[in-house]
């Protein structure tokens, strides 16, 4: 009991009472005044949301990518259809684009993993494609070149 009781003093009580005295020496440094306000940021203009999309995408897609490629046989290719089928045999065929692995007839690879690196393929050319018209385009009107 006391073990425990010990355990929570040091996981809870020691780091409320170090949080606590730093909130004060800070304060007692600044003059307990209000923290100073950040400035405004910079509205998001269309080329930029344009850009997020495009990076979120190229994100996602090389991690449904990855996730594909994690079926795929590399060292030991029998290994990929035990772990995938249950059958201890050499794959049929494999593919890394479009992802595929076919041991006797079965495909092993979840079926969304193909169509969805199509949908974010296809948005983050879109989108890269969109933000750098939307910036070409606010560039020349403002008359920067």
């Amino acid at each position: 009991m006391a073990t425990l009781i010990g355990t929570m003093i040091l996981a809870i009580g020691l780091p409320a009472w170090a949080g606590i005295t730093y909130v004060g020496l800070v304060r007692a440094r600044r003059g307990d005044e209000l923290p100073s306000l950040r400035p405004p940021r910079r509205r998001r203009t269309p080329a930029r949301k344009a850009a997020w999309v495009a990076g979120l995408a190229y994100l996602a897609g090389g991690a449904v990518h990855l996730y594909g490629l994690s079926y795929m046989p590399f060292l030991f290719p029998e290994d990929a259809c035990w772990f995938g089928v249950g059958i201890k045999a050499y794959p049929d065929s494999s593919s890394a684009l479009p992802v595929s692995l076919v041991c006797h007839g079965i495909e092993v690879v979840p079926w969304w993993v193909n169509p969805g690196l199509l949908v974010l393929a296809v948005t983050a050319v879109t989108a890269t494609v969109t933000s750098v018209v939307l910036a070409w385009r606010g560039s020349a009107s403002r008359g920067v070149s």
